[in-house]
């Protein structure tokens, strides 16, 4: 189905019925708006909680859109780049522009510096705490978590993504997993051993909605 929003933006609804009390809603690269909704939840029941909804599920809808139009461009520590492909050996920067020999070299280039610096900034983190067992550091991109921390396992793997973001967030989501091998959810004992270590927790979870 679709649904026409009051500035007349028309967005394509795909509804997915689960066994749940809640209801949700997300907008995919697509650009079509996802529903998770209660099984017994009726199309006219989901249309008017997406009209009560409108205002967040529009900015859900632009920032999307923009990261979408977003892929001519580098975004490494924080700060964006436009991409610039030019003969030479390595990748460099100036205050606008990654030039790089190419795409691919440019992609080696991002996977390198995700080793370098999140073992850099974790090994800077364990400082933070006594008694933190040894663990394996693991790498990859997630499309939903930031960071986890497998106890048991005794792993903790960071989403690659991160690399994007200011370093600061970086550090915040290191600070956050090394925390889940005393605290195993996220209890106020958790939130407090966290703000130990990293006393500007909430603004980085705002900043990454984590």
């Amino acid at each position: 189905m679709t649904y026409k929003t009051s500035n007349g933006l028309e967005i394509e609804v795909i509804v997915n019925r689960k066994n749940n009390k809640n209801i949700y809603f997300r907008v995919k690269e697509d650009l079509k708006l996802y529903v998770n909704a209660p099984m017994f939840l009726s199309s006219d029941s989901i249309l008017k909680l997406i009209k009560d909804n409108e205002s967040a599920i529009i900015r859900m809808y632009d920032a999307m859109e923009s990261k979408t139009k977003d892929d001519d461009k580098f975004w490494y520590l924080g700060k964006k780049y436009y991409i610039a492909i030019r003969e030479q050996d390595e990748v460099t920067f100036d205050d606008k522009y990654v030039y790089t020999p190419s795409l691919v070299e440019l992609d080696k280039f991002y996977q390198a510096k995700v080793v370098e610096i999140f073992t850099k900034e974790v090994d800077i983190a364990k400082k933070c705490f006594a008694h933190l067992p040894e663990f394996t550091l693991k790498f990859r991109k997630m499309r939903t978590r930031w960071g986890v921390c497998n106890v048991t396992k005794k792993t903790v793997t960071l989403n690659t993504e991160l690399l994007k973001k200011d370093i600061e967030l970086l550090d915040y989501v290191i600070i956050h997993e090394l925390c889940h091998f005393f605290e195993g959810n996220h209890s106020k004992n958790f939130w407090a051993l966290v703000g130990q270590a990293y006393p500007n927790y909430k603004e980085a979870r705002r900043k990454l909605r984590y």
